[in-house]
């Protein structure tokens, strides 16, 4: 199956020269509420001679920018229009390994808020597929965590942060997360910083330790 066209608006980094018959590793960006798909490249744009940089565009209309799901209140995802998104994303990701170079087993998703709420929640139901994880001030919806309560995750790996003033998705949400995670067998690397929703130099810094560590 090979899309005519992508299920998402996106924009792409990758390396200048492409060697024949090469697969190169893929990174799915996801942005925030009310941003696009401009605003995470940055935090990764060091690896664009190393591996295929997809930022997508949210769905739908959020001022000033776009939002991947609607809310029904604070820390509550509306199930059908996440989960939808959650198809989009998937579908995304086939597109993607069908019409570029792509390994398909070295697969990486990095969100803000929402998109590192659909992070976590891509990676756990589409258990496998997903090499690495970086989810940036996130949390797991509670639809999802009665959903797949039972389910082991040996063997996905994420880095997971959160600023400790939060005032948007407060910080225990991050720590329960991580909780819910670990205790399902997942491996988890989870930092904290001294800001608010937003990304710190440090956290800057600690995505490409983690990223660089796993390209490897």
């Amino acid at each position: 199956m090979k899309y005519l066209q992508a299920p998402l608006y996106f924009n792409l980094m990758k390396p200048k020269t492409i060697e024949t018959d090469k697969k190169y590793p893929a990174i799915f960006l996801l942005h925030g509420m009310g941003s696009n798909e401009l605003d995470l490249p940055p935090l990764v744009q060091a690896f664009d001679e190393k591996m295929f940089i997809f930022s997508l565009r949210g769905p739908i209309v959020q001022p000033p920018g776009y939002a991947f799901f609607t809310m029904e209140d604070l820390g509550q995802p509306n199930e059908n229009s996440f989960k939808q998104t959650i198809k989009m994303v998937d579908d995304f990701i086939l597109f993607a390994t069908k019409t570029y170079p792509i390994d398909e087993y070295n697969l990486f998703l990095m969100g803000f808020s929402q998109g590192a709420i659909l992070s976590k929640t891509y990676a756990i139901i589409h258990l496998g597929k997903i090499k690495g994880v970086l989810a940036l001030s996130g949390y797991i919806p509670a639809f999802i965590k009665a959903e797949y309560k039972n389910t082991e995750l040996a063997h996905l790996n994420l880095f997971i942060s959160h600023g400790e003033d939060d005032p948007v998705l407060p910080f225990s949400w991050g720590v329960a997360s991580k909780e819910f995670l670990q205790e399902r067998g997942a491996n988890v690397t989870f930092k904290s910083y001294q800001a608010g929703h937003w990304v710190t130099q440090e956290n800057f810094e600690d995505i490409q330790v983690w990223l660089k560590d796993r390209l490897q």
